[in-house]
């Protein structure tokens, strides 16, 4: 009884690297690893299919709420619009006080706009709600 090994390529490319960088597993990454799984199992003992499925079903179910956290996040910057804020740019750098004047989201991150400048919201330091200033409708007597 003979067995073969092939090669493994273990040269990084530039999506395994990326993907190593950002240590996040992506839907396509694990369905990758349920077909290398599936087709290395030992075909005399293999793994049932409901193990396969209920693997499945946890790695959506996190996928969902990833998605869902990803989502808060936007919710919350956007919530921030018109809001005065104290941020913290980076260490060492004294704080920045300013009204949020937009939210950028680049790459599913969501960032603050402060006096033209982008912050991410785990740099926000303090907020309080900016009073619009309405001039009062008071009569004087005659």
């Amino acid at each position: 009884m003979s067995s073969s090994i092939g090669f493994i390529n273990t040269t990084p490319t530039s999506s395994t690297q990326s993907a190593a960088g950002s240590q996040t597993l992506n839907q396509a990454n694990f369905l990758q690893l349920l077909v290398t799984q599936m087709s290395s199992q030992d075909p005399l003992n293999p793994q049932s299919d409901t193990d396969f499925a209920a693997q499945l079903a946890q790695f959506s179910s996190l996928q969902q709420s990833q998605d869902m956290q990803s989502d808060l996040q936007n919710i919350q910057a956007t919530g921030l619009i018109g809001q005065t804020v104290m941020v913290n740019p980076s260490a060492g750098a004294n704080a920045v006080t300013g009204m949020v004047s937009a939210v950028t989201i680049s790459s599913g991150t969501p960032s603050i706009i402060v006096n033209g400048q982008p912050y991410t919201l785990s740099q926000i330091a303090a907020v309080t709600p900016t009073f619009a200033n309405t001039p009062s409708n008071s009569t004087k007597p005659n």
